[in-house]
């Protein structure tokens, strides 16, 4: 078994070793195990799913996919970048007198996030209407890293951890958690980076 996750491990160097582009940001303090970032401004593209949490980045991947690899206006090509975002989608306005929000169960709003040189303006528009473009301001964030699986309980169990830390600290937050992965799904679980993330006042 250890000989197989070596294997395993060495197959994966390549791709480890490769620098893959992130949005920028500086780590501001340290509670514990948990940084605290402040991110510059981004652009996404990103998606809708309504599927649960452990299959929304499986729907989603194919249409941003599509995205990056040349289905846009001119055919542009992208770098891939990291990481992938998944995170609870935003209640929806129902255009209706009066207008209401209504929550879209189990929908998630999943994001790719595109090179650095990229603005709103100059990313090209997308073929399939259900990738949209957007800007993610500049933002204070709460981040717990861990490896392992993605699943439910590996989520929030250190979500769990990340809340204690900022209770313990007396650090707020606000919004819905985000999940945000870095490799992809042949990265054996230990070598895996994840991380959660919570958006501070």
């Amino acid at each position: 078994m250890r000989k197989f996750l070596l294997s395993l491990a060495i197959a994966a160097a390549p791709s480890l070793s490769s620098a893959i582009e992130e949005p920028s940001y500086e780590v501001e303090r340290r509670i514990g195990e948990v940084e605290v970032r402040r991110y510059a401004p981004y652009v996404v593209a990103e998606v809708i799913v309504n599927a649960p949490a452990e299959e929304a980045g499986s729907q989603a991947f194919p249409i941003l996919a599509g995205y990056i690899f040349g289905k846009n206006k001119g055919s542009t090509k992208f770098a891939m970048t990291a990481p992938v975002t998944q995170a609870p989608a935003p209640m929806r306005l129902e255009m209706t007198a009066p207008v209401t929000q209504v929550a879209a169960p189990g929908g998630y709003r999943v994001q790719f996030v595109l090179p650095g040189e990229v603005t709103l303006d100059l990313a090209p528009e997308p073929d399939d209407a259900r990738v949209q473009l957007r800007e993610v301001p500049a933002s204070t964030v709460a981040v717990i890293r861990y490896s392992g699986f993605w699943t439910q309980a590996n989520y929030d169990e250190h979500l769990a951890e990340l809340e204690t830390a900022l209770r313990t600290a007396d650090v707020s937050w606000f919004g819905e958690p985000v999940l945000a992965r870095y490799n992809p799904p042949f990265m054996p679980w230990f070598l895996r980076r994840n991380e959660i993330w919570l958006k501070l006042r």
